[in-house]
């Protein structure tokens, strides 16, 4: 019996074993793996690993990719340019993020990135260390070349990320995006810029100049006009803590020129900055004309920054002034309230933060082929921005048939610095997130047919989901 019972089974086995033609038939080979993501990038010539971060959900990788110094002359010179990559899944559309100052090294995924549930490469400006050039030659450092820059990557990456590829950025990063499509219009399948500047009238104080005798209520612009002066009514005292301040924590201001030519550059911003980064609702913090001098300090420095126009704070951001001196422009208002307590003409501009050895001419008519463009030839472009951001006053214009160009500009109400899609009115955030997931060739079915069904594909982490604008301190966007 147990001799049968075996032979039944080994005749079960064989039967198996045997396919329709009588023959005997492997078993079918196992799917072959997709190389790790870290090994595919880094087979790419030019890419160098800096380290890798866990985070749930993704890889995160920190890595530099040799660029030219000058994309004309690519022989010239070389450096090494850091970037990062949130890796999801090859399958899914990558977004192309940079904020136009340095990048942060720790996972962080911007709203675009949230809406469509995608990859991010972020890229950090030339210039900004560690990625310049050395030595640094400064006449290289403009819209273009850094344009190129990102052309470059996304050319080295879309191989690997071969889905749709979106361009965002906030503020300084939302006019890179717009200038890196405006010279590599079929890059990219859309872009979105948050509150991005448009100084096209270089040194024109009547948009400004309106902007402040309206914006939030009387009140709360009566009050900060009336600090704003006391500020300078007390600035001997204030300086003297300034200066105090300066020596027992290692700064100096031999770019500016003194402390007191710093405090009044932290003044001027004073106003400006609270607009740009506070909301009408946090008028109550601010401090009555004869609160003390201690927290009329405290104020000053929450808002402004006294460390901006130190020579430390301004190190960082060298690469910005200098750009908004030679190409970008830089916003200009009156100060009517001031008067009789201004002791520096002239000092509230980008060449007086750029070190003087750094030689700046500022080239006419570059801003005004970036908003040719957009007017005429842009194509898949959302604009957002915040109605209380002074940096607003100057926005993007569309032109004729930009509906049918799919180019949008929205407004979020009392909105700053950090307006975002998610703060838009609801048909307005409904139809933003739709074409945002069109664009990326996500979208499901039903926002195809009705966009007010769209949403973000993926959940909000607050670990993960950062503004598109860090604060900065000092007028800088």
């Amino acid at each position: 019996m147990r001799k049968a019972l075996r032979w039944l089974l080994a005749l079960v086995v064989l039967l198996g074993a045997v396919g329709v033609s009588g023959t005997a038939t492997a078993a079918p080979a196992a799917a072959p793996t997709e190389p790790d993501i870290k090994e595919r990038i880094l087979r790419i010539p030019g890419m160098s690993f800096v380290e890798e971060k866990p985070y749930e959900g993704y890889r995160y990788l920190v890595l530099t990719y040799t660029q030219p110094v000058d994309h004309r002359h690519p022989k010239a010179g070389t450096f090494q340019q850091r970037f990062t990559v949130l890796h999801k899944s090859t399958d899914r559309p990558t977004v192309f993020f940079t904020s136009g100052y340095n990048v942060s090294t720790n996972p962080g995924r911007s709203e675009p990135t949230r809406i469509v549930d995608g990859n991010q490469v972020s890229m950090e400006y030339r210039f900004f260390t560690p990625s310049r050039p050395q030595p640094a030659d400064w006449s290289k450092l403009d819209i273009w070349q850094a344009a190129n820059d990102q052309h470059r990557l996304y050319q080295a990456l879309k191989p690997v990320y071969g889905k749709n590829w979106l361009a965002t950025g906030g503020s300084k990063g939302g006019m890179t995006a717009t200038y890196y499509r405006r010279f590599f219009p079929d890059d990219m399948n859309g872009t979105v810029a948050y509150v991005a500047p448009n100084e096209l009238h270089n040194g024109d104080t009547e948009p400004y100049d309106e902007f402040f005798a309206n914006v939030g209520d009387a009140a709360c612009r009566k009050q900060l006009d009336s600090v704003q002066r006391e500020a300078l009514v007390r600035r001997d005292e204030i300086v003297d803590r300034y200066e105090q301040w300066a020596d027992a924590n290692g700064k100096t201001f031999d770019v500016v020129g003194s402390a007191d030519k710093a405090y009044e550059n932290v003044v001027l911003d004073l106003v400006w900055s609270f607009w740009q980064y506070h909301l009408q609702s946090e008028c109550a913090s601010v401090p009555a004309t004869d609160a003390s001098t201690d927290e009329l300090y405290k104020f000053i420095d929450t808002v402004s920054g006294f460390d901006g126009y130190t020579d430390q704070g301004l190190a960082r951001f060298t690469p910005y002034y200098y750009q908004a001196g030679t190409e970008l422009g830089a916003p200009t208002f009156d100060t009517p309230h001031l008067r009789g307590l201004l002791r520096y003409p002239g000092i509230y501009t980008p060449r007086s933060y750029v070190p003087r050895d750094i030689p700046m001419t500022f080239k006419r008519g570059v801003m005004a082929d970036i908003d040719r463009w957009v007017r005429q030839d842009s194509k898949r472009m959302l604009f957002v921005y915040g109605q209380n951001d002074p940096w607003g006053t100057e926005p993007f214009r569309l032109g004729r048939g930009a509906e049918q160009r799919e180019d949008y500009r929205f407004w979020a109400p009392g909105g700053n610095h950090s307006s975002n899609i998610s703060q838009l009115v609801a048909d307005e955030r409904a139809k933003a997130t739709a074409e945002v997931l069109q664009w990326a060739g996500v979208a499901p079915a039903a926002v195809a047919k009705d966009a007010s069904r769209a949403e973000p594909l993926a959940p909000f982490d607050a670990k993960l989901d950062r503004p598109a604008v860090e604060k900065q301190q000092s007028l800088r966007p």
